[in-house]
């Protein structure tokens, strides 16, 4: 079980703050490939707020680590995020992150696999971003957005 990587301070100053920022969304991002839940629960803070890419928001490291369950449990496959574009907004500690979400898809798990394979095939993906708020070089916020076939609605005013 890893205790997860300590979490770097951000310092000040345009470009060693963005590189430092991209750096520690890169080692998350790293966590998440690898299939360390521990180490990527390593980086929220306590009190992180994480809204899914259907609009559940999850509050606090019990609710996160829950919404993260089926994922690192290899319910959907081997995942693994690529990088596709990166926006850093070091002063305010906000990343903006494009990404692939690929799938590969093994024959001998369960029905929700078989599901997925013969509905894409072994390999798949789909593509997202994540909006991160980083605070002291700890996750506050993470709300991902998918591209989708219908777009999320909600009813009324926000």
């Amino acid at each position: 079980m890893s205790t997860g990587p300590a979490s770097p301070s951000l310092p000040d100053g345009d470009d060693t703050g963005r590189r430092a920022l991209e750096e520690v969304v890169r080692a998350f991002t790293d966590a998440f490939n690898r299939d360390d839940l521990d180490a990527v629960m390593a980086y929220f803070t306590p009190d992180a707020l994480y809204e899914t890419y259907d609009g559940k928001l999850c509050r606090g490291l019990a609710q996160v680590r829950e919404a993260f369950a089926a994922q690192f449990r290899g319910d959907f496959g081997r995942i693994r995020f690529l990088t596709e574009d990166m926006v850093v907004d070091a002063p305010a500690g906000k990343v903006v992150l494009r990404w692939r979400c690929q799938h590969e898809v093994s024959a001998r798990r369960g029905p929700r696999q078989l599901m997925y394979r013969l509905l894409y095939g072994q390999h798949f993906g789909w593509y997202g971003l994540d909006v991160l708020h980083w605070e002291a070089g700890r996750l506050r916020e993470k709300r991902t957005y998918a591209q989708a076939g219908l777009p999320l609605v909600r009813r009324g005013r926000p």
